[in-house]
């Protein structure tokens, strides 16, 4: 077995350790999300962390962790008759990204259940992880319906199968602890809500810091159980104040004052819902409990909301996660002098002092954007113009839905129609590799006609492996939504790239919401650039998009060929996942030798290639040139203005009646 690298031999990363070990002392807090880049020690410090719990007591044979001193009545291996429980570690439990719906919680055999009338359950990764620890790696990059199950379970403390008409119930408490590196992209914000604390984590700057990184790493490399053996008796000492904290905890006193800052401190930074007034009061109790403290100190609740808060506060991706510590201080003075805890002195929780990053708001929002002095809003520039310096996006606003054609096969998502494992059932087909969802009509159909030529008797239906049917199911996929934005001259005018923007960062987050995987390739001047590879991070797209600048001549055809180059790279890493290029521009094209024709020629490479597409038509003014649906006919896709990508577009409304009526 291999030796875990030892927790408190963690150089740093204070926060991660405090929340890891307040989950330890109070499993009710809720689980820990740790967000941070690459490479800073996430996946080593919850690794180690298993090692720190107090042995669990079981029911011998119970492959549900049964507690011996109080068996769950509902334990699918019950019921369990009084006697002496056996000792074992506390187990963590790893769900990976790929993980499948019944590798998460459990399946039932089929053929028993058809042939033989028993329920016969094989547990899975959630009732492994009961009374131990779950952890997910990169939790963002996780299914959502697979989160969405792993959150209620969490919140419920067990895990409902239904299916076929079977009914299993088991316990499932965990410690829950998930993940992320948030430029492989976001969780929702639903989904955040549901961990209990969140931290985030960054590699030190400081030399001396790294330095002894790698030398502790470079020492447990070249020799695992000496390296832990040296850390043998600081992990013992903080494992018996896990187990002291614990059973302190239920004398742990939250007074009206700490109950009035905990509500105070929500309602100031407008969080939504109740449950992280919940979270701030589990987590300040066990913060006293950590410190050996009977009493909930201002302190443990200015902690507590370091930790619960943050990740609360977003409302869209593009919301940087973080907290107004002056504001948080300010409010829990006005609050506290009425508090009737005794006054804080010394006795600090051990272990913290949460720093998360600076309070920022969106990246986008100026709704205010203006042309300037003199500046014509409907007239383009020379495109021969000079750079001209980024320019604010406008509001966002929701849009309408944009889909590809057909039914795809690729990743799960809410954008266009796919042949899923979740969805309604719209037919069977024999089962390519382990059977995961039964089409029992079929099943039946199949079995039927042979049940005199396999002897059947009883009332029983002789089922074969042969009769087996997969339920083959339609549900939605995420897509590649490759952006092509024009920042030429012809778009610079301010006005009008704050529209753009706008428009850009408001498809951005369509797809945030839609689970698609997003693109970013710009062209002005004299060529085209990749300004985001294909990623999940949209908060990252948003970022260079901000930060465009533009001017210049139009190299339509360059930016179109940049794009088909994209996609012919991103097909070989991902062939499931269909394209949607939405091409963001007037339609214009100069610079080189007939450049209008080179762009039409580009632009037929989609169409041949039958990848769908979408012109965002940018041109505006009382003189209209219709270039922009010339070059949506020669991608073989669908031209729309500004104005009609628009969910509530009254120009949109009537294009709908219009084709509705024909």
């Amino acid at each position: 077995m291999t030796t875990p690298f030892p927790f408190t031999a963690v150089v740093g990363q204070d926060d991660l350790r405090l929340a890891l070990l307040l989950n330890a002392v109070s499993p009710a807090v809720g689980g820990v999300l740790v967000r941070g880049e690459k490479g800073t020690a996430k996946s080593t410090a919850v690794r180690a962390l298993s090692a720190l719990l107090p042995e669990v007591a079981v029911v011998p044979g119970c492959r549900f962790s049964c507690d011996p001193a109080a068996p769950d009545p509902s334990c699918p291996d019950g019921p369990h008759e009084p006697g002496p429980g056996a000792e074992r570690p506390a187990r963590m439990v790893e769900l990976p990204v790929g993980a499948s719906e019944d590798r998460l919680v459990g399946a039932l055999d089929i053929e028993r259940a058809l042939a033989e009338g028993v329920k016969a359950f094989e547990p899975g990764l959630l009732a492994d992880a009961h009374r131990g620890i779950l952890y997910v790696d990169e939790v963002n990059l996780l299914h959502d319906h697979l989160v969405d199950l792993l959150l209620d379970a969490a919140a419920m403390g067990a895990s409902y199968v239904e299916r076929e008409g079977v009914s299993v119930r088991h316990a499932a408490r965990f410690l829950l602890v998930g993940t992320m590196n948030p430029e492989e992209g976001e969780l929702r914000p639903q989904l955040l809500d549901r961990f209990g604390l969140t931290v985030e984590v960054a590699a030190s700057r400081e030399p001396d810091q790294r330095v002894e990184v790698v030398r502790r790493r470079l020492a447990y490399d070249d020799d695992p159980a000496g390296f832990a053996a040296r850390w043998a008796d600081e992990e013992s000492s903080v494992r018996r104040r896990i187990v002291a904290a614990r059973e302190l905890l239920p004398s742990v006193r939250l007074g009206d004052g700490a109950l009035r800052q905990i509500a105070a401190t929500c309602a100031a930074f407008e969080v939504d819902g109740m449950r992280a007034d919940i979270v701030m009061a589990r987590t300040a109790t066990a913060l006293a409990a950590w410190a050996g403290r009977t009493e909930v100190l201002a302190e443990d609740v200015r902690q507590a909301a370091l930790l619960a808060l943050p990740h609360r506060r977003r409302r869209n991706p593009f919301d940087a996660p973080g907290l107004d510590e002056d504001k948080l201080d300010q409010t829990l003075e006005e609050f506290g002098e009425e508090d009737d805890d005794p006054d804080p002195e010394g006795g600090g929780p051990g272990g913290g002092g949460g720093q998360p990053s600076p309070d920022a708001g969106p990246q986008g929002g100026d709704t205010g954007a203006r042309p300037e002095a003199g500046e014509d809003e409907g007239a383009p520039q020379a495109s021969g113009g000079g750079e001209q310096s980024a320019v604010r996006a406008a509001e966002p606003f929701r849009t309408k839905v944009l889909s590809v054609p057909g039914i795809g096969e690729g990743a799960a998502g809410r954008r266009s129609r796919a042949r899923t494992e979740h969805g309604r059932t719209t037919g069977a087909r024999r089962p390519r590799g382990a059977l995961t969802k039964l089409h029992l009509a079929a099943t039946v159909q199949a079995a039927a006609p042979h049940q005199r030529a396999r002897g059947r008797s009883g009332p029983g239906l002789v089922v074969r492996r042969d009769d087996l049917r997969q339920a083959t199911r339609e549900g939605r996929e995420g897509n590649l939504v490759l952006f092509v934005v024009d920042a030429s001259g012809s778009m610079a005018a301010r006005a009008r790239m704050s529209a753009v923007k706008g428009a850009v960062l408001s498809l951005l987050l369509d797809a945030y919401q839609r689970r698609d995987k997003v693109g970013l390739v710009t062209f002005r001047g004299s060529a085209a650039d990749v300004a985001l590879p294909p990623t999940s991070s949209v908060d990252a797209a948003a970022a260079r998009l901000e930060s465009l600048p533009t001017g210049g001549r139009t190299p339509l055809a360059a930016g179109l060929l940049k794009a088909h180059d994209v996609l012919r790279v991103e097909r070989l890493r991902d062939p499931a996942r269909r394209p949607l290029v939405v091409v963001v521009t007037d339609g214009r094209a100069t610079g080189g030798p007939e450049p209008v024709a080179l762009a039409g020629r580009a632009a037929r490479l989609f169409a041949a290639d039958g990848v769908a597409s979408v012109v965002v038509d940018c041109e505006s003014g009382p003189v209209r040139l219709g270039l922009a649906g010339q070059l949506a006919g020669e991608l073989g896709g669908t031209a729309v203005t500004l104005d009609e990508l628009r969910a509530d577009s009254i120009a949109g409304l009537v294009k709908d009646v219009q084709r509705r009526a024909a």
